[in-house]
């Protein structure tokens, strides 16, 4: 039989955080920076509703969703498109602004799924210099030329866990030009509380060339559910609702992201429980001369510079325990650095426990 020509792609694919390990039933999974409390009970309540009318296909504008959305961070509502994660907003920006040869530029370790989905396209993906792990906004600017139609960030970036403040990402959007679409990923901003950052939600709420992403796959513990949304001008979304799939977010995943935005409580408890536990781990590891960067989101990314073993040691010797974290090596191809998940109080120490035993 004869297979159907199709494009061929030379594209390093996506690797999540391993889940499993041979042989092993009982894992800690600390390599996806997903919820170290799980998810909001108003939430679970959702889930476990056995009268919900799953045989209908669900309101394909999210309008309930983007209702609450809009409520809870002072943003218009018509301004607000909802995805299946916020990287199916990622492909449709892509899909959207991107011709082949033109330009997208990335900072040289950042969230995979940017150079992907615009190689995906046909775009060429240009990487920006980090300094000491942070971007660059010389480097960003450098890179630009005539042919640049996106510049995508994190911030705070992943997997690095640095972030640029709210004067330098002000700066950024001074220095590109209007026509170059900023994307800012605000994935992991409820963790942030640090005084000289900002969200980029907050920051460009009113500004037509930035485009800004949201989930609910961090600290509100959807990430099952697959929902994330973006937020950009009228004529953005509007264009985006047009190639958008007709029912991407299921039913189940609006009514329980509407919840979730709902719960106060359990937002505050997730982030005190993060910035207690990444003190907590980060002075811990110091003795064993592991650095990392000062607390922003719930990861931290571990540099074993200085340390007489290596990260690859340690990951497996933790593997072989049931502790997974994430190899850095794998898709950002950062040597002897491990990417750390700040995990449930059992998890951590568990974690730390291992840790003295290995290294010990």
């Amino acid at each position: 039989m004869t297979t159907p020509k199709f494009k061929k792609f030379n594209i390093e694919p996506y690797k999540p955080g391993k889940s499993k390990v041979k042989k092993l039933k009982k894992i800690i999974k600390l390599s996806a920076n997903e919820s170290a409390l799980g998810m909001s009970s108003k939430a679970a309540k959702i889930i476990t509703n056995k009268k919900l009318n799953l045989e209908r296909y669900p309101d394909g504008k999210s309008e309930l969703l983007r209702k609450e959305i809009s409520k809870k961070y002072k943003c218009d509502f018509e301004k607000i498109i909802c995805g299946a994660g916020s990287d199916e907003i990622i492909q449709m920006i892509c899909q959207l602004f991107l011709k082949p040869k033109d330009q997208v530029v990335v900072p040289q370790y950042s969230f995979l799924m940017y150079r992907i989905y615009a190689n995906i396209v046909g775009a060429k993906v240009v990487f920006a210099k980090e300094i000491n792990f942070k971007i660059s906004i010389t480097e960003i600017i450098k890179k630009v030329t005539k042919s640049t139609k996106i510049v995508f960030i994190a911030n705070p970036n992943n997997p690095t866990g640095t972030y640029l403040t709210k004067t330098e990402i002000i700066e950024l959007r001074k220095k590109l030009n209007k026509k170059i679409l900023l994307v800012v990923d605000d994935a992991y901003a409820e963790y942030m509380k640090n005084k000289d950052y900002k969200s980029g939600l907050e920051l460009f709420k009113n500004m037509d060339n930035v485009f800004i992403l949201r989930t609910f796959s961090k600290i509100f513990g959807l990430a099952s559910l697959r929902v994330g949304w973006g937020f950009g001008s009228k004529k953005i979304i509007n264009a985006l609702n047009i190639i958008k799939p007709p029912f991407n977010v299921s039913h189940i995943a609006q009514l329980a992201a509407t919840e979730a935005l709902k719960d106060r409580k359990f937002i505050d408890k997730s982030i005190k429980h993060n910035f207690l536990f990444a003190k907590k781990i980060k002075t811990y590891l110091e003795q064993y001369q592991i650095f990392s960067n000062s607390i922003s989101a719930n990861f931290l990314l571990l540099d074993f510079k200085n340390c007489k073993y290596s990260a690859k040691y340690l990951y497996e010797k933790l593997k072989q325990r049931g502790i997974i974290v994430r190899s850095t090596e794998d898709g950002y191809h950062i040597r002897n650095k491990l990417r750390l998940t700040i995990g449930s109080k059992r998890e951590n120490l568990a974690f730390i426990n291992a840790v003295k035993n290995i290294l010990n």
